[in-house]
């Protein structure tokens, strides 16, 4: 498969996976996952939270696209706030 991939050009990932710190909101943890996408990067990331013993995870992709990849994480964080606000532990629901 390598000599197919290398006659053909096939393309490699270039970014490695890199931890991410979550931000504590509530006692709820916002990881904040820009998706670079064309030039660009989308509002992504997901909301956990431990409840009755279970870590519960909300994984979500906006459609918002900014240019730079810590704008889009910022964005994510309050976008994500607000959404905690709104909603609390229905987010899991």
């Amino acid at each position: 498969m390598g000599f197919f991939s290398k006659l053909f050009g096939s393309k490699e990932k270039t970014e490695q996976a890199v931890a991410v710190e979550p931000v504590e909101y509530k006692g709820f943890n916002i990881y904040q996952e820009a998706l670079a996408e064309s030039g660009q990067y989308r509002v992504a990331g997901r909301i956990e939270k431990e409840i009755d013993g279970e870590m519960k995870s909300h994984r979500f992709i906006r459609s918002d696209v900014v240019s730079n990849k810590d704008d889009a994480n910022e964005l994510m964080l309050k976008k994500s706030q607000m959404f905690i606000d709104q909603m609390g532990d229905n987010i899991f629901s």
